[in-house]
Formats: C-alpha cells, sequence, structure tokens
C-alpha cells in the first residue's frame, strides 16, 4: 500500500450505473492518507430522486471510507451539485469527519491551496439548473451508447475508447468551457489568499500553472478513474487508476507529478 499526505477525490457519483465502485474500492486499498478529502458529487442524489440503484459494491465504498476514519484518517466532505442537500451540514464535524463548503488545505512546502468543488463557477449550472439537468440525462444516454458501442469493438478487437468522453470534451472546447472553468478557479484561489486551487465537477483531471495559481482537477470516478495525491515531500500526482486484469489483485496505476514554479 502506498501511503500519502493527503488524497483528493471527486466526482464518484455513486448511485448511478456509470460509477466505477468496483475500481474505486481497488483504489482504496491500495492507497491510504492521514487525510482524504472528498471534492463533490460523492453520491448522486440528482439520479437517486429519479429511482434508487445502490448495489453493494456502492454500500462497500462508503464502508471501506468509514473503516479508514475509524483507524484515525480524517475525512473533509465538500458537497457538490450532484449532493447539495450536504451543504445543510457544512460547519457540522462527525467524529473524524468534517463537512465543509470550501477548504484551505495546507501543503508540506506551506503554499495554501483552495479545495472545492466548483459548480458555483460553472454558468450552466448556476444560472440554468434546467439544462444542467438535461445534460446530466444526456451525458447517462451518451454512457449507454458507449458501452454497446465497445461491445462492438470487442468483437473486431479493438481496443476501448469513451464515446461520451470524446463528446463532452469537444463540445466543452468548442465554447471554451475548460478554460473559462479554470481562469475563473484560479481567480477564486487569489480572492482566499491561496496559491493553488484543487476541484471538481467537470470530471477533467488536470494540473497546470494558470498564470500565479496551481490549478489541479481531480476529474472523475465514472470514466477515467482519476485521483489526486499529495506526497510527503508536497508533490502532487495525478493518479489514473485502470480496472485490475484478469486474475491480478491490484490495478496499474499511471502517475503524472507536478512540481509547482517556485
Amino acid at each position: 500500500m502506498r501511503r500519502y499526505r493527503a488524497v483528493f477525490i471527486s466526482d464518484l457519483h455513486l448511485g448511478t450505473k456509470a460509477c466505477q465502485a468496483e475500481a474505486f474500492l481497488d483504489f482504496l486499498r491500495c492507497h491510504d492518507a492521514s487525510r482524504f478529502y472528498l471534492i463533490g458529487d460523492i453520491v448522486d442524489f440528482w439520479r437517486i430522486r429519479r429511482g434508487i440503484y445502490w448495489p453493494q459494491s456502492h454500500n462497500d465504498v462508503l464502508q471501506k471510507l468509514l473503516r479508514k476514519v475509524r483507524k484515525g484518517t480524517d475525512l473533509v466532505l465538500i458537497p457538490g451539485n450532484h449532493d447539495e442537500t450536504m451543504r445543510d451540514y457544512c460547519g457540522v464535524r462527525f467524529g473524524g469527519i468534517a463537512i465543509e463548503r470550501n477548504i484551505i488545505h495546507i501543503g508540506a512546502d506551506g503554499r495554501r491551496y483552495l479545495v472545492i468543488h466548483g459548480d458555483e463557477f460553472d454558468v450552466v449550472v448556476r444560472y440554468a439548473k434546467w439544462l444542467a439537468l438535461l445534460g446530466d440525462w444526456s451525458y447517462e444516454l451518451a454512457l449507454w451508447a458507449n458501452t454497446h458501442f465497445n461491445v462492438m469493438r470487442r468483437w473486431f478487437g479493438m481496443p476501448y475508447w469513451s464515446l461520451s468522453a470524446y463528446l463532452k470534451h469537444k463540445v466543452k472546447r468548442a465554447v471554451n468551457y475548460i478554460g473559462e472553468f479554470e481562469l475563473a478557479l484560479s481567480q477564486e484561489a487569489r480572492r482566499h489568499g491561496a496559491q493553488g486551487v484543487i476541484c471538481g465537477h467537470i470530471h477533467h483531471a488536470a494540473m497546470r500553472q494558470v498564470g500565479d495559481v496551481i490549478y489541479i482537477n481531480t476529474g472523475d470516478w465514472v470514466e477515467s478513474c482519476t485521483a489526486v495525491a499529495e506526497t510527503e515531500e508536497g508533490v502532487f500526482e495525478i493518479i489514473r487508476w485502470t480496472h485490475p486484469p484478469e486474475g491480478m489483485s491490484t490495478a496499474e496505476t499511471l502517475v503524472e507529478d507536478f512540481e509547482a514554479a517556485a
């Protein structure tokens, strides 16, 4: 098991068929940290309201996280737009679990990082929630089509390819969505006197310098299966977690290090 100073996770979307719960459980078995940050959309109440889907693996995820808390791990929950009902409990602490609207993480090198889900800076979610809900339904449809599409690709011996991720990436790029989101979050970090921001929401893992601010996005556990971790030395990594091959107990990781400019 690899141990980190802190692990940052967002957009699990427990309660949906698209959630990669088994992969996330495998990730938790292989990684530990003094503190875990769950940065929004952990449970997808939008989807649950339309009909409950809750297999044992989703319950196992919550039990595994609670087991880490019982063993002394600090856990910070920052609700997102899909679990926004939890925002009523911001500022409350249950044992080793703190619920916060946002929080400042102090890195090993003393840098301050604003930790926030990020939906407040998505103009679609903020000003046209009905459009966001429509987009959520369309995304589910694309994921369903993607599954059947890849069955056909396997028949022809072709590798997995994400149609839904491709479509989402192309559409959002067309309106400069990602760039504007990164800029807005970086500006918010400055407003909090922070040198970096760690967020989720847009399901697009990234680490880059945006002006004088370090922008970090944790990605998601719907398609990309990514997390961000800080080593004891203060180096931030994107961990891309893949499903374990048949007969293997752990999955491979692709780790991307990022060292911020001094």
